[in-house]
């Protein structure tokens, strides 16, 4: 299992486009991925699950994986959380 905390930079948060953009990313990789906000814990391959978490911009999320690409999937959505998803 593999962790990492990161804060969302763009403004809007983890809505609409950049949830998409995410889920996108995370079902590139094999590993069980979660997104953690607080207590609350989805699946990082469900919009419905990310959407849920009502992530907005500055809000620090976790990242978690288990599997195969654990540190490689962690590693890719933090680095697309970090650019802003390029907005």
């Amino acid at each position: 299992m593999f962790v990492k905390d990161v804060q969302v930079q763009n403004q809007v948060g983890l809505h609409a486009r950049p949830a998409t953009f995410f889920i996108q990313k995370a079902n590139e990789y094999k590993s069980s991925i979660w997104v953690e906000k607080e207590e609350r814990r989805v699946n990082a391959k469900s919009l419905l699950g990310v959407l849920s978490l009502g992530i907005v911009g500055g809000t620090n999320i976790r990242i978690i994986a288990d599997g195969g690409d654990e540190e490689q999937a962690v590693g890719g959505l933090v680095e697309l959380v970090e650019s802003g998803f390029t907005e």
